[in-house]
């Protein structure tokens, strides 16, 4: 049976925009690998393994969902997925939390940057910024589905 907060994410995701999906996943991604470079740093590899298997999920679906004709930088957008999946890979055989964090250094600045593409798309004046990863701890639909290079 799902708690209260496993059916709120789950009617949170069913209902959100695809800006609003992209900018969910990528808030999540940052999450995960923020705390599976924590995990590695404190000795405990089988939870960074679980973040990180998560992370890989995540950039997975990123690369399934990317249509790459939508946009003149959809190819690139694609490297920089591929790239960070094989990283992600790399960096959970090798338990190397600096690969780990080299992944996030990529990732912070790609979630704000979708997130301030889904302000543009939503016509807000404001962009909204990634989730604090501290408060993970403890928009009305975007017009035009698909110019964020989903589908």
């Amino acid at each position: 049976m799902y708690d209260a907060r496993s059916r709120y994410v789950a009617a949170a995701v069913e209902t959100a925009s695809p800006a609003r999906l992209l900018t969910m996943l990528c808030d999540r991604l940052l999450l995960d690998v923020e705390r599976a470079a924590h995990a590695l740093g404190e000795g405990q590899r089988p939870h960074a393994t679980q973040h990180l298997a998560h992370a890989q999920e995540i950039v997975a679906e990123l690369i399934a969902s990317l249509d790459v004709d939508a946009w003149e930088g959809g190819p690139r957008l694609l490297s920089i997925y591929t790239w960070l999946h094989g990283e992600l890979l790399g960096a959970a055989a090798a338990g190397d939390a600096e690969r780990v964090r080299a992944c996030a250094r990529v990732v912070e600045p790609l979630a704000r940057t979708w997130h301030e593409a889904a302000a543009a798309v939503a016509g807000t004046t404001a962009p909204a910024a990634p989730a604090p990863v501290a408060a993970a701890y403890g928009a009305a639909s975007a017009p035009g589905a698909g110019l964020l290079g989903v589908g």
